[in-house]
């Protein structure tokens, strides 16, 4: 299909994360500009409402299928990116089975955009990585791609990262590989209204949730790039009706009314720290747990009206986490403050309680993700999810 296309730049999303109640200007424009547009993702496409958790990613395999020519996998939604469709438009050249050293997805895409030969490749960042699985691993990027440049520098004449690592280390990637001319940056989840110029390295990215895109062209001996909102539009092309349709049948289950929001969440973005303090004491008080922690990653921040539908919850509480109790290692367990700072350092702020903790530690309430990811995954189930918790949190008592 793409060999009958001429392109003349390329388009870049990240961060949509299953964002489809305001996707149709997204899918759209993408639509509308493909026949001459390189159309790229860097990564989450997959992932945070309830069209994910409903639709278990056919939405987001099909419009990327679609869309898209190539994307790189990001740290949610993971495994569909070895489903046959989408794995042959992922390029990642940092991503290598741990037992074969094999890479795990195509390391490059050469295509000519404009006057210019482009290898367009994908990398992954370690922060996100530490949510693959532990027979998964990424080489170190920089590593990466000054390998894969020589290994093709005969073959392309630009080089383009799609990179799921965060802003600020993009930049540094800029500066430690100044044979790249364009990073697209995903996974920072902040707004960077304007590309960044490292040395002759444009480094730039599109509003998330698909609300906007990045774009880089061809521009005399370099390259030009620019930030943008997908335009308004009416509705989805006859092309797109199978998403439509896909989309329309999820909505009307997401508004499943699940009662009235209690006042102090009420008409507003929910403050994730105050929803989690309020959680975690529930929590420490009802199951007896010795002590409770719990990411602010672990939930979003929508706005709510006066009743709770179950769209809002898919959207506040995501991934589905269990809550667990876990066995905290034994170098943490005799010391919280290094826990908190540890678990903080790797996963973003903690909410924790009692506060103070106790002075030994054996064992914490808390998700399924903190539990695998960084205290070892030695655990047993609480017998409620955290979106339980969540709902119980919000609507709980006098709604007045």
């Amino acid at each position: 299909m793409t060999a009958a296309r001429r392109f003349q730049r390329i388009i870049a999303t990240t961060d949509v994360h299953s964002a489809f109640d305001d996707a149709v200007p997204m899918l759209t424009h993408l639509h509308a500009m493909r026949h001459d547009s390189f159309v790229v993702d860097c990564g989450d496409f997959f992932e945070g409402t309830g069209y994910y958790r409903l639709g278990q990613g056919r939405i987001e395999q099909d419009a990327l299928v679609r869309l898209y020519d190539a994307v790189t996998p990001g740290n949610h939604g993971w495994d569909h990116h070895f489903e046959p469709a989408l794995h042959d438009i992922t390029v990642c050249a940092n991503a290598i089975d741990d037992e074969t050293g094999e890479l795990l997805f195509h390391p490059v895409r050469l295509v000519r955009v404009g006057t210019r030969r482009a290898a367009v490749t994908g990398i992954i960042g370690p922060q996100a990585f530490n949510a693959i699985p532990a027979d998964q691993r990424a080489i170190e990027p920089v590593r990466a791609l000054r390998e894969l440049m020589l290994a093709h520098h005969h073959q392309a004449d630009s080089w383009v990262v799609l990179s799921h690592s965060g802003f600020d280390e993009d930049l540094k990637l800029a500066e430690s590989c100044p044979f790249l001319d364009v990073v697209f940056a995903g996974h920072c989840h902040s707004d960077r209204p304007e590309p960044v110029v490292v040395g002759d390295t444009l480094v730039l990215k599109g509003r998330e949730l698909a609300a906007g895109y990045a774009l880089a062209q061809p521009l005399g001996s370099g390259w030009t790039a620019q930030v943008a909102g997908f335009p308004p539009t009416a509705g989805l092309p006859d092309e797109l009706t199978s998403v439509r349709e896909a989309i329309g049948a999820i909505r009307y289950q997401l508004r499943t009314p699940l009662g009235p929001v209690r006042y102090l969440y009420r008409n507003g973005p929910i403050d994730r720290h105050a929803v989690l303090l309020d959680l975690a004491d529930r929590l420490h008080n009802g199951l007896g747990a010795e002590a409770v922690v719990l990411n602010e990653t672990a939930l979003r921040s929508p706005r709510l009206k006066t009743v709770l539908t179950h769209g809002d919850l898919l959207e506040i509480e995501p991934f589905d986490n269990q809550l667990v109790h876990a066995h905290v290692p034994e170098h943490f367990s005799a010391d919280p403050t290094a826990l908190l700072t540890h678990l903080t350092q790797q996963a973003g702020p903690i909410v924790s309680t009692p506060d103070p903790l106790p002075d030994r530690l054996p064992t914490v309430l808390t998700t399924g993700y903190l539990a695998d990811a960084y205290l070892g995954g030695r655990t047993w189930q609480a017998g409620i999810r955290l979106s339980q918790a969540v709902q119980h949190t919000l609507t709980d008592g006098d709604p007045r």
